[in-house]
């Protein structure tokens, strides 16, 4: 787990209110708890997930994807403009577990399943097979189901509590909050019963017409990007077969 996902520090008196100007969460939570959060494009879009952490001093933890890593810092680096903020990579190592919380841990705040989060020195993290957990409760990531293309909402980050609609602005703030408030969701991620296997990213479709996208997969079921008003019936991905049980939502 360590080696997937990189810890930067970001310190000085503007740190929260740096970061708060720019995310989907409301950064003060960090002194009740971890928060989960994304960066967007002006336009709304996804660029990156991760999760904040209260450190010393009044400063921040952040834990990301190593994928989105420096181009986040970039993009981080770029909004600072004269912001009173120091960002530094950090030594720590992140360690992730399903049973007894070490001292210190974290509960993961995106669903109770995903057990605990720690920060520390060594890596503590146990055997969880977390592809099964993700997909079982829809639990979206970096580089597979979220990419530059998705919108957080269809992604289900109000139920991952990453979005808080009562913060104020951040960047991509307009378009999140018309699609809550103004829109009803057409699209968005699924748990799917799958018979077979195809690639990510297969389409999927439902008779002659294309339904949505394929993502992860474990045993039989999936998470899938689905166009709600064709997802009836029996659909298909290549050689796989895929129902999606609205009862279940």
């Amino acid at each position: 787990m360590t080696s997937s996902r990189k810890i930067y520090r970001l310190t000085g008196p503007d740190a929260r209110s740096f970061l708060q100007g720019l995310v989907t969460n409301d950064v003060e939570k960090v002194d009740q708890g971890l928060v989960y959060t994304a960066l967007l494009t002006p336009q709304g879009k996804f660029l990156a997930d991760f999760f904040l952490s209260a450190d010393t001093d009044g400063g921040v933890l952040l834990d990301i994807d190593a994928t989105s890593a420096e181009a986040t810092l970039k993009r981080l680096t770029m909004y600072r403009l004269r912001a009173d903020v120091t960002i530094e990579e950090s030594p720590l190592k992140v360690a992730r577990g399903t049973g007894d919380m070490p001292e210190g841990a974290f509960k993961d705040p995106r669903h109770p399943a995903l057990g605990w989060r720690f920060y520390g020195d060594t890596d503590q993290s146990d055997c969880t097979d977390w592809t099964a957990l993700r997909v079982a409760h829809c639990i979206p990531e970096t580089g597979i189901e979220l990419t530059p293309d998705t919108f957080i909402l269809e992604a289900g980050f109000e139920a991952l509590n990453g979005v808080d609609f009562r913060k104020g602005c951040y960047v991509g703030q307009e378009v999140t909050a018309r699609m809550k408030h103004k829109t009803e969701l057409r699209k968005g991620l699924k748990t799917v019963e799958i018979t077979g296997q195809a690639p990510i990213g297969s389409d999927i479709r439902a008779g002659e017409k294309t339904a949505g996208t394929l993502y992860s997969q474990s045993g039989s079921k999936a998470i899938a990007y689905l166009r709600f008003d064709r997802a009836r019936g029996v659909l298909t991905a290549e050689t796989a077969e895929l129902r999606w049980n609205t009862n279940s939502d």
